[in-house]
């Protein structure tokens, strides 16, 4: 019995076997563009409406991703450069979309930066454009031990709906985006309090980063690029700097802690804290970049006497 016999009997007698594919009407979208020129530059950037010159210009993200771009560029006229004799060029930057957060305020811009030679060989240029974000490593141990150990410590994580991963149970050190103002510790004080409920002085933390760049001379071969990790340098310009806090609790408030729900509601975080023996972080967390950074950086540092 073939398909069409099959379903004729289970159609009701007013019914019709359909014999095509309804049509669909597909209208174009289309986007009208602005052009602009960096001041200083002959750089033409191709906007979308949505986000004017000043809007750019004035983004911090931007600021600091064209600035080191353009520093590490000029590096190309040094005769010992590998690109010497044919440097790459910054030529125009198309601006693809961006997302605003609550208040309008300005928060991902995705944009596609021309960087070609003169064989006209270019280099991936797709970039999701947000800015630094910051780490924090905190490790609790119980005050009734004199000389606690690494097994007597327990780090925090924190456990949250993480959809861009496709997850609502993404486990991960706390972590946050960085705003307009205050210093990096400042952001990470800020974030610890904010997922944790733990109030910490910004003289508690360690940028465990910046200790480490200073250990390993010209660690970024002659760059300039930002104090952090960079977990997808092939697609964003995000940056971490990794902090550390180690601090003293009475055992029960370390245990009160199992469970607890934090997080800004008003930014639509549902946090859920877990807390994990120091020794099985990179277990509870591997999914997590900035994790394993931050427990690679706390390790190495460590090895190195420099904790």
């Amino acid at each position: 019995m073939n398909f069409l016999r099959l379903a004729a009997r289970h159609l009701k007698p007013t019914q019709s076997i359909p014999t095509h594919k309804p049509t669909v009407s597909i209208k174009a979208n289309i986007t009208r563009m602005s052009t602009f020129t960096i001041p200083g530059s002959n750089l033409n950037v191709n906007s979308i409406p949505d986000l004017t010159q000043n809007d750019l210009l004035s983004f911090p993200a931007f600021k600091v991703w064209i600035t080191t771009l353009q520093q590490s560029l000029a590096r190309q006229e040094h005769p010992s450069h590998e690109f010497h004799s044919d440097p790459y060029v910054l030529r125009k930057i198309d601006i693809q979309c961006v997302d605003r957060f609550g208040g309008g305020r300005l928060g991902f811009i995705k944009l596609k930066a021309d960087v070609s030679n003169s064989q006209g060989e270019t280099l991936p240029g797709s970039v999701f454009l947000r800015g630094g974000s910051v780490g924090m490593l905190l490790i609790l141990q119980p005050d009734d031990i004199p000389s606690p150990t690494e097994n007597d410590k327990r780090a925090i994580l924190t456990i949250q709906p993480r959809i861009p991963a496709g997850s609502l149970a993404f486990p991960e050190i706390p972590a946050g985006m960085l705003d307009d103002s205050g210093t990096f510790a400042g952001g990470a004080a800020k974030e610890i309090q904010e997922e944790t409920g733990l109030r910490v002085e910004q003289g508690d933390l360690i940028d465990m980063t910046s200790l480490a760049l200073q250990a390993v001379p010209d660690s970024d071969h002659g760059e300039h690029l930002q104090k952090g990790v960079y977990p997808s340098p092939g697609g964003s310009d995000e940056f971490i700097p990794l902090f550390l806090c180690e601090k003293s609790m009475p055992r029960k408030e370390i245990e009160e802690l199992q469970g607890k729900l934090t997080g800004l509601r008003e930014h639509g975080e549902k946090i859920t804290l877990k807390i994990v023996p120091l020794v099985d972080l990179w277990k509870e967390g591997l999914r997590d970049g900035k994790t394993l950074a931050a427990w690679a950086l706390y390790k190495g540092l460590k090895q190195d006497a420099l904790l």
